[in-house]
């Protein structure tokens, strides 16, 4: 288990386009069930499963103690990894509550593999409405603290901006959490009848499925984010035909997926 992954880049400046590569975390669907019981899916970086499974079931309050958890079984599947935690049946009666799929034979681990799917649902094939030059981006980084009234009182939250093709920044909406503001974002433009796929989306976070997901699900085909992109990101916008630039800093950027829609004075 590899909790990091080397993809290809192309680093962009204001000027130029260069090929490069970085290394990224993984992320990965992890079905958790209980006992043969599906419980749910979360995104994770697939390294130190048992731990994460005792942990995970101690910070669900299923399990009070660590000896409560008698056997955690990690398998990898074609869709992810699922975690098969045996707990005291003493412990069971949270799980039977709170379940969120169909109880299935724990040994054919056929609600695993279901969460696993429904996790990773296809994505729409976006198609790009503009080319963007690498200048907009920096020219909307520039911009961005301007956009951010929260953060400047509290520098806790997190901002998603809307930005035209030429980089102006044109709606904003903060939140402590990064998908709560992407949400806010979409939001806002719908209530104001705007398409999301004629500009692009820059967020003050690193970049992980969900954010992907829901720019897909918006129609926006360029996501930009100050910080770096995680391996299920990556080959989730791949999918979905976005844009994914990270790392995104007043002086370089590096673009992920390196589809045909940036482009600089010099590209290598």
């Amino acid at each position: 288990m590899s909790g990091r992954r080397e993809v290809p880049v192309t680093r962009l400046t204001p000027s130029e386009s260069l090929a490069a590569s970085r290394m990224v975390s993984v992320e990965v669907p992890v079905a958790i069930e209980f006992n043969g019981i599906g419980y749910a899916v979360m995104m994770a970086t697939p390294t130190d499963l048992e731990d994460f499974a005792i942990g995970f079931a101690l910070s669900e309050r299923i399990v009070t103690s660590a000896q409560e958890v008698t056997e955690v079984e990690a398998l990898e599947l074609a869709q992810g990894w699922l975690l098969r935690i045996r707990i005291a049946e003493a412990c069971f009666a949270p799980v039977k509550e709170r379940v969120r799929l169909r109880v299935t034979d724990s040994s054919c681990g056929l609600c695993g593999i279901e969460g696993l799917e429904q996790a990773l649902r296809p994505l729409p094939r976006l198609q790009p409405q503009f080319r963007l030059e690498n200048g907009a981006i920096f020219r909307a980084l520039a911009q961005l603290p301007d956009h951010q009234p929260l953060n400047r009182a509290t520098g806790g939250v997190h901002a998603a901006a809307f930005c035209t093709p030429d980089g102006d920044i044109r709606c904003t909406r903060e939140d402590v959490g990064r998908h709560n503001a992407l949400d806010k974002l979409v939001g806002a433009l719908a209530r104001a009848g705007v398409s999301a796929g004629e500009g692009f989306f820059l967020l003050s976070s690193r970049c992980s499925y969900e954010l992907v997901e829901k720019s897909a699900t918006a129609g926006c085909a360029t996501l930009v984010t100050i910080s770096t992109a995680t391996s299920l990101a990556i080959d989730r916008a791949t999918a979905a035909g976005i844009t994914l630039v990270g790392l995104a800093r007043p002086d370089s950027a590096l673009n992920f997926t390196d589809f045909p829609l940036i482009c600089g004075e010099n590209n290598n």
